[in-house]
């Protein structure tokens, strides 16, 4: 990152790791068939964090609408008490901005394309950007906790920060 500008590039598993699992057929093993050999399950190596606290998986869609270009990146939010998995349910690509677990820093933000084929899995604790649809407005499948206590800390970013596309 530089002077308040973030390069988003290509979602890989090695570079989202400290962040979270990326959930996709790619990044599973080899497939189970099942449904008398009608169907493949690829289990993926995605890790749902959410009873503390008496918390319980929830299962939403959340439907996205683009910001504006250049997108300004004006607050973090994370979830201590849960991982969140986001999977997208249309055919464009999305943005995932993350920061590691613990204080935030700014420093050590980071920005990545996802394709339509990636989901992403927060863990708990992650500092992460809410949704980014590009494009169009998306939809996307989310798994995450619902149940009692304060499970969303925000900051917000002074100055912002815009994000650029490598091209």
């Amino acid at each position: 990152m530089t002077h308040n500008t973030l390069i988003a590039t290509s979602l890989d598993a090695q570079g989202f790791a400290p962040f979270g699992d990326i959930i996709s057929v790619t990044s599973a093993g080899a497939p189970r068939i099942i449904n008398y050999g009608h169907t493949q399950r690829h289990e993926t190596p995605a890790r749902l964090d959410l009873s503390a606290e008496n918390g319980r998986a929830g299962i939403s869609i959340f439907r996205s609408t683009p910001l504006p270009i250049p997108i300004k990146v004006e607050v973090m939010e994370r979830h201590r008490l849960s991982s969140q998995a986001f999977y997208p349910l249309g055919t464009h690509p999305y943005l995932v901005i993350v920061a590691p677990k613990g204080d935030f820093d700014v420093s050590a933000i980071r920005a990545f394309i996802a394709s339509p084929d990636q989901g992403v899995n927060y863990h708990a604790g992650v500092w992460h950007h809410y949704l980014l649809a590009l494009h169009e407005v998306s939809d996307f499948l989310v798994i995450d906790r619902n149940g009692p206590g304060k499970n969303c800390d925000e900051v917000r970013l002074q100055p912002h920060i815009k994000v650029e596309f490598v091209s």
